[in-house]
């Protein structure tokens, strides 16, 4: 799992590039999902809201949920999206992250986007 990491302050990102820039950066990420689709190595992705919009939820009385706002971390950065993909060496994942890494930003200047890479756990064996 390929893992974007943003500035938790929305007015440090795109809302501040021009509509030109934003073009670029989504056609940037247009083209590398598609490449990825061509390439058999995406699985699923997907852009995440900001953190306003997110919501804890824990098990109430008898189950019924109980949905608060958060989480508010003490963070700089937040998720705002992810790529799951399937590789066959932890080195093609790094490549695939630094490529969406270097998608561009203000200025066309590639954002150098922090990446985190993370493999994804199957279930634990039931025949033990």
């Amino acid at each position: 799992m390929l893992m974007m990491h943003t500035a938790a302050d929305p007015s440090a990102g795109m809302v501040t590039w021009s509509p030109e820039d934003v073009k670029a950066h989504i056609e940037f990420q247009h083209a590398f999902d598609a490449e990825l689709h061509a390439a058999g190595e995406m699985v699923f992705n997907e852009g995440l809201t900001f953190p306003d919009q997110a919501r804890i939820v824990r098990a109430g009385q008898l189950g019924a949920p109980v949905v608060t706002d958060g989480p508010f971390p003490e963070a700089k950065e937040f998720l705002i999206g992810f790529w799951i993909v399937d590789v066959d060496s932890p080195e093609r994942a790094y490549a695939i992250a630094a490529k969406a890494s270097s998608a561009p930003g203000a200025g066309g200047a590639p954002l150098n986007i922090p990446i985190e890479v993370r493999p994804i756990v199957g279930p634990p064996p039931t025949d033990v």
